[in-house]
């Protein structure tokens, strides 16, 4: 029997009685398929506004409106990392032969963008959704306010109770507290720095005592025991992606599904190779050779390296494959999505 939210949480008032959610996960693997199936068993799922152009998005609004009436959107709030051009020109030469060995162009200039941040925004104003969660950075108060006003409760990714408190001054209804051990980009806001290795429980213990505002703890939490120990530190709810990762809904490219599923597979580890920016994934030979030669530098990394990954995948090539995951990632199974996220929350 799992523990139903408290009724202090603002995610109760919209009728969400599971306690443990489906992150948003960026560039494929959150489907409106996943969403669905988090609120069809009760909790909640969000969808993933990064990477997607403001079209894209909208139309995936439609998609997930038809079956479920509430569900979350979660935007890359604009941090920029400017990358310095020599370093940018460097990086891009030892990765040149890789690229040659797959028949891709790279970009020969940084591309500096900011994921059509006043677009999606002008998409939640104009088309509220129940949920709308940031990562990266606090948007100003006025943005905060103006999606309040329409409706959307407003939730803030934070990773230390100094950025919880600045969220929390922001005016943001929830914090999702971010353990280092989540799988894929950290939402620091110094992403120069790596995140502090906190254990999650640990992590949101503290952000209680720096602040009331009612939590989700994300972060590793692959099993049911490690779920109970963060709702015992104090979270509200919890927010899992990694464990989704193989289940029929989850669109997660096959060679990161194989990957995942890979019971000799290596350890995670927080890498700037892919992206400039600290992020959690299964190593691999591009970290290996990558890594200590990555300048910070978001998202021109980001755009750097995307044909060749793109291409890695294509080929089924997982050593030059972002294989994001958390730490917990072995527990991850092929399960329909609702009964793992049942699962999750069985010892509550």
């Amino acid at each position: 029997m799992s523990l139903p939210l408290p009724p202090a949480s603002p995610l109760a008032g919209l009728g969400v009685t599971a306690p443990v959610l489906a992150a948003p996960m960026a560039g494929g693997p959150t489907t409106a398929a996943l969403v669905t199936a988090a609120a069809r068993s009760g909790g909640l799922g969000f969808l993933a506004g990064g990477y997607k152009t403001a079209e894209q998005l909208a139309r995936q609004l439609t998609e997930v409106r038809a079956a479920a009436p509430v569900f979350g959107v979660n935007l890359f709030a604009p941090n920029p990392l400017a990358v310095d051009p020599a370093d940018y020109r460097r990086y891009a030469g030892l990765l040149r032969p890789l690229a040659e060995r797959y028949g891709v162009e790279l970009p020969p200039e940084p591309v500096e963008d900011d994921d059509q941040w006043e677009q999606k925004l002008e998409l939640l104003r104009r088309d509220p959704v129940p949920v709308v969660s940031f990562t990266f950075a606090i948007p100003p108060r006025p943005v905060i306010a103006s999606l309040r006003s329409q409706g959307s409760i407003v939730v803030q990714t934070v990773t230390n109770a100094a950025e919880a408190r600045a969220a929390t001054d922001a005016g943001v209804d929830m914090l999702a507290v971010q353990g280092c051990a989540a799988g894929g980009h950290s939402a620091t806001l110094t992403p120069r720095r790596f995140p502090d290795p906190i254990p999650t429980a640990v992590l949101v213990a503290m952000i209680q005592d720096a602040t009331r505002v009612p939590v989700i703890a994300a972060g590793g939490l692959a099993t049911p025991a490690q779920v109970a120990a963060v709702v015992h530190s104090g979270a509200g709810a919890v927010m899992v992606g990694t464990a989704l990762l193989r289940t029929p809904e989850s669109g997660a490219s096959p060679v990161h599904r194989a990957a995942i599923a890979d019971p000799t597979g290596s350890e995670t580890v927080l890498t700037r190779a892919f992206t400039g920016r600290p992020a959690r994934g299964i190593r691999n030979r591009f970290i290996d050779e990558f890594e200590a030669a990555a300048p910070s530098g978001y998202p021109a990394l980001h755009h750097l390296t995307s044909p060749i990954r793109k291409a890695a995948a294509a080929a089924g090539d997982p050593e030059a494959v972002h294989l994001w995951a958390g730490t917990g990632y072995r527990q991850a199974g092929p399960a329909p999505a609702a009964d793992v996220l049942r699962a999750l929350a069985s010892e509550l």
